[in-house]
């Protein structure tokens, strides 16, 4: 390709086979009607195709060295594959649009002249704008308003239409927005038009006339799932983490604590806590949270075991602090949202990416689920073959224990009986998932989805399995994590057992097996977050269960239960604030430190 290259032509093309060869030549008659021969060039951007574009593809370069093609192995997504062609283009002026040519191709040179001749950074045809005509079919014109209405409202932005598929731009301004934008498929033309006008680049927004081609849809994963997604993270990324300081990292986290302290009186009579807590010794109490504490360390060492398996090392000190964070914003935040803050924790700072943060997170949650209900599974055995049982089953329909302390029990004994099936359900799952080559989650996403983001959506999801599985079929892993699991919830209920001691109970075995049997469903009934830190659902199950199977009354039980969670939380708080102000994290956001991940070139022929 001459050097005099002045204009470089990017055309995306993803299974294009019926077509390309067409969209190639207008492309260029269009051209050497308005530039010198010799100043411009077409490059095909084929992404991955399974079809005979990239043969198309390689014919036509071979035939015309106007042409080139850039070819990627793998699916690099729309906006990956525009960016991947343009880090090879020639030109100082570099242009695409899509390759079914809705766009007017009359129009492409009032595109290029916007940047060679007018000087602009950015240039962009419009489909919303009162000049242009544009033939808009209502399943595709009413998505479409609403996106855009959308973007220019949450975003900012001042343009009509983002994802018109016939853009220019100047190299330079290019070059320097492209390490900014993190999208790879459809919201690339949106995220760089917004940071090029937060930027302060020049931005030509003109009209063109549009027919659109073939058969179009709202599409599911791409338009509700992709879209939508991509508008709240840029959003946090522009206008949310700029204004997040360590002064208010640490002030946010603090008050969202306090906020949660303040919570727990809604729930729990506030002069019953204090009475049942004055009649504990304080000693002893402070016994129950120093053992307490001691299973956070193991928590650390579990997650370093569980994210060893997937590849990744590191130190056990810094998974606890992310643990005790995490822990702490499940108090605070509704749906268990503190689980997303230790994903995007572990990505900060040492750059996990989230599937495999979310991924390792779930693992840790099933052997949680798992390990409380073989715990509470044992005792319930014993309890029937003793004859106990029908005792407990008495107290839930509110014959031994009345009031709230049975109503809360029976729903916490409900919600445990069905958390508990569904995490022996999952480990099934998983463990059957991870002996077979069957690709369940491209045929399920396939079903939502036939749009080729489906492709980029079905990719992460199975990064995600993939990690999960990766630790089921480990053995020694396994083995590892759940022998861990029973050591940090044998901890859980030794602290309660404490706890009793401090009330003035002696531990005998009944009380110790009652207590393992309390405690257990008292933490799977607060894995659903019907309440702020399962606060209320805890106590509940934990003082029918109590009542009902042995000689400690239902005021007795409730306090000893308001005590032993009010430890846990406390300890957990302590833990998450000391963590917070270490690692610099907020409940809500962490710092942006992490180490940026090199990518990992594709194959290519040019």
């Amino acid at each position: 390709m001459s050097s005099g290259v002045e204009v470089s032509v990017v055309l995306p093309a993803y299974n294009e086979a019926d077509t390309i060869e067409q969209t190639v030549s207008t492309t260029l008659a269009t051209l050497d009607a308005f530039l010198p021969e010799g100043t411009y060039e077409v490059i095909v951007a084929e992404d991955g195709c399974s079809d005979r574009t990239p043969e198309i593809a390689t014919r036509l370069a071979r035939e015309d060295d106007r042409v080139r093609h850039v070819h990627s192995d793998q699916r690099l997504g729309r906006g990956g594959a525009l960016e991947y062609a343009f880090e090879r283009a020639v030109g100082e002026t570099l242009v695409y649009f899509d390759t079914d040519l809705a766009t007017d191709m009359d129009h492409l040179q009032e595109l290029v002249d916007a940047i060679r001749v007018e000087g602009y950074d950015v240039a962009t045809g419009s489909r919303w704008l009162p000049e242009n005509r544009a033939d808009r079919p209502a399943k595709r014109g009413v998505p479409s308003f609403g996106y855009n209405a959308l973007v220019r409202t949450v975003l900012r932005s001042d343009l009509r239409d983002h994802q018109c598929g016939f853009k220019a731009f100047d190299r330079t301004a290019l070059e320097t927005l492209l390490p900014r934008v993190q999208d790879e498929h459809w919201f690339w033309d949106t995220e760089l038009l917004v940071k090029a006008q937060r930027d302060g680049y020049r931005v030509k927004e003109f009209p063109v006339d549009w027919t659109p081609k073939g058969d179009s849809k709202v599409d599911i994963v791409r338009d509700v799932f992709g879209m939508g997604s991509q508008i709240l993270r840029t959003f946090w990324e522009l206008s949310v983490s700029p204004r997040i300081t360590r002064e208010v990292s640490l002030g946010a986290g603090t008050m969202l604590v306090v906020l949660a302290l303040l919570l727990m009186t809604q729930y729990l009579n506030p002069e019953r806590v204090l009475a049942e807590m004055a009649g504990a010794a304080p000693e002893v109490v402070a016994l129950s949270a120093l053992v307490y504490a001691a299973s956070w360390p193991l928590r650390g060492l579990r997650y370093r075991d569980i994210l060893v398996s997937m590849g990744y090392r590191e130190r056990w000190q810094f998974l606890t602090g992310a643990v005790f964070i995490s822990q702490t914003g499940n108090l605070v935040f509704p749906a268990r949202a503190g689980d997303a803050v230790r994903a995007y924790v572990v990505k900060a700072r040492r750059s996990i990416p989230y599937p495999s943060g979310f991924a390792s997170l779930a693992v840790e949650r099933v052997f949680d689920l798992l390990t409380i209900t073989l715990l509470a599974g044992v005792v319930m055995m014993g309890l029937a073959a003793t004859g106990s049982a029908g005792e407990l089953l008495s107290a839930l329909s509110g014959g031994s224990v009345g009031g709230d302390a049975a109503s809360s029990g029976r729903t916490a004994v409900a919600v445990a009986g069905g958390v508990g099936l569904a995490a022996i359900a999952a480990v099934a799952v998983i463990v059957g998932s991870a002996r077979t080559d069957r690709n369940f989650v491209r045929t399920v996403v396939g079903r939502l989805s036939e749009d080729s983001y489906a492709d980029y959506v079905a990719g992460v999801v199975e990064r995600f399995v993939g990690d999960v599985q990766t630790v089921a079929a480990d053995g020694p892993a396994f083995a590892r994590v759940g022998a861990g699991s029973l050591l940090i919830w044998t901890l859980d209920v030794v602290t309660a057992l404490i706890v009793f001691e401090a009330f003035g109970y002696g531990l005998t075995p009944s009380l110790v097996a009652v207590g393992f049997f309390a405690v257990s469903v008292g933490n799977l009934a607060k894995v659903l977050p019907l309440t702020p830190g399962g606060i209320g659902l805890y106590e509940g199950a934990f003082t029918v269960i109590v009542a009902s199977l042995t000689p400690v009354g239902v005021a007795a039980a409730l306090g000893v239960s308001i005590v032993d969670h009010a430890v846990k939380n406390g300890v957990t708080i302590a833990g998450g604030l000391g963590s917070m102000a270490w690692l610099n994290v907020s409940l809500t956001t962490a710092v942006e430190e992490s180490r940026t991940a090199e990518a990992v070139e594709p194959e290519t022929n040019d």
